[in-house]
């Protein structure tokens, strides 16, 4: 039951970006700010947790669950270590997702060839 959930979830997310991109004039790089910014936002309220705990991966996966783990670490950092943890906490709880990123990015384009068009 958790996969179907998580499935809906992230397909439901899906569904709203593609409605945005469809219906507005937004470029693909302002709705992935958006994203971000709102998982922030739900993460900082309260209501991104209960939530991501009820989706699971449907919920952490998509951009909404990046801007939400840039706030815990945010958080956290400040709890721990005061101001400078606005600057070091985000970067700190998404390393190893912008590392992986980066990563499998440079390995993919050595093996593929992109095409200008």
């Amino acid at each position: 039951m958790n996969y179907l959930i998580a499935f809906i979830v992230g397909g439901l997310i899906c569904v709203v970006v593609q409605i945005l991109m469809d219906n507005t004039k937004l470029l693909p790089g302002r709705i992935m700010v958006i994203l971000v910014c709102t998982g922030a936002v739900l993460g900082a309220v309260g209501i991104y947790e209960p939530f991501a705990k009820w989706a699971g991966c449907g919920a952490t996966v998509p951009l909404l669950g990046f801007g939400n783990t840039l706030f815990k670490g945010v958080r956290e950092a400040i709890d721990k270590d005061g101001f400078i943890g606005i600057f070091e906490g985000g970067f700190t709880s998404s390393a190893v997702g912008i590392s992986a990123a980066l990563i499998f990015g440079y390995l993919a384009s050595l093996i593929f060839k992109s095409k200008m068009k």
